[in-house]
């Protein structure tokens, strides 16, 4: 079974890094229409550094995808990503302390 990764900057409110999550999957279905994940796993994470996380997804040449907020000055709040990546083995559960 495919995994979807979703990563979610954690200093907004819970209820708002669920609605962002879901732009990002969005915008990942969009971006990938021959994509494999068919609503398998869908994982919720949370990071401190969404920009640093792209960075890194962009040195390893990871596809993802990301939904920008026009609410909040433009700025990337959530990427969807499909990977099995060890990458996202220290991030935590988002809502998790």
């Amino acid at each position: 079974m495919q995994k979807l990764y979703v990563v979610i900057r954690n200093d907004m409110p819970i209820e708002y890094q669920g609605v962002q999550g879901g732009h990002a999957v969005a915008q990942w279905m969009l971006e990938n229409p021959d994509q494999k994940w068919n609503n398998d796993y869908l994982i919720y994470l949370q990071t401190e550094d969404i920009d640093r996380l792209r960075y890194k997804l962009n040195l390893k040449d990871i596809k993802h995808s990301h939904f920008v907020e026009p609410d909040l000055d433009n700025k990337i709040t959530a990427i969807a990503c499909q990977s099995e990546d060890k990458l996202f083995r220290k991030l935590k559960l988002m809502g998790s302390k």
